[in-house]
C-alpha cells in the first residue's frame, strides 16, 4: 500500500499538470481566434462608415462633375459589392476596389476650384480622410491579431490545440497587386 499512494499521487499530479496545460492550450487558441473575430467587426465597422459617406460625398461632387459619371457608377456598384460580400476576402476585395475609386474622386478637387470651397465637400472629404486613417489603424491591428493566432497555429502546441478546435488559419487583409497602383485621373 505505501508503494501504491506515491505512484497514485505522481500519476493525480502528473494529470493535474497536463490537465492545465491543456486548458491554458485550448484557451489560448480560442482567444486568439476571438480577437481576429473582434479586430475584423473593428475593420468592417471602419469599411461601413466610409460606405455611408460616400453617398454624400458623390452627390456633392457630382454638382461639378456630372460628366464623370462613370467613377460615379463604379463606386455605386463598389459598395454594393462589399454589401454583398459573404466573406471577409470578398470583402476585402471590394474594399480594396472602391479605394482606387475614392482616390479619383478626390482627386476633382485639383480641377474644380469652386469644389476645393464648397464647405460640405471639404467637410466630407475630412471626414473620409479621418474614415481612411481609421481604417488603416484597424486593418494593421487585423493583420496583427491573424498573424499572432497564424503563428501560434504553426506552431507544435498551437497545431495541437487548433485542430482540436477546429481553427484554420486567417486571411490578412491585403492589398490586390493591381490595387496598389497609383490612379490617373484624365479631364
Amino acid at each position: 500500500m505505501k508503494k501504491i499512494l506515491p505512484a497514485i499521487a505522481i500519476t493525480v499530479f502528473l494529470g493535474i499538470i497536463f490537465s492545465a496545460w491543456y486548458i491554458k492550450g485550448y484557451n489560448k487558441v480560442i482567444a486568439l481566434n476571438e480577437n481576429v473575430k473582434n479586430a475584423w467587426s473593428q475593420v468592417d465597422t471602419q469599411l461601413k462608415r466610409r460606405y455611408d459617406l460616400i453617398p454624400n460625398l458623390v452627390e456633392t461632387v457630382k454638382g461639378y462633375a456630372s460628366h464623370e459619371k462613370e467613377i460615379f457608377e463604379k463606386l455605386a456598384e463598389a459598395r454594393k459589392g462589399y454589401f454583398s460580400a459573404g466573406t471577409i476576402e470578398d470583402k476585402t476585395r471590394a474594399a480594396t476596389q472602391i479605394e482606387g475609386f475614392l482616390s479619383r474622386l478626390l482627386m476633382f478637387r485639383e480641377t474644380y476650384p469652386d469644389l476645393k470651397a464648397n464647405e460640405s465637400f471639404l467637410k466630407m472629404q475630412d471626414s473620409l480622410e479621418g474614415t481612411e486613417n481609421r481604417i488603416s489603424v484597424e486593418r494593421k491591428r487585423y493583420n496583427d491579431a491573424v498573424r499572432e493566432l497564424n503563428t501560434y497555429i504553426k506552431s507544435f502546441y498551437g497545431r495541437f490545440f487548433a485542430a482540436r478546435t477546429g481553427i484554420a488559419e486567417a486571411q490578412y487583409f491585403e492589398i490586390a497587386e493591381a490595387e496598389k497602383e497609383v490612379p490617373t485621373v484624365k479631364f
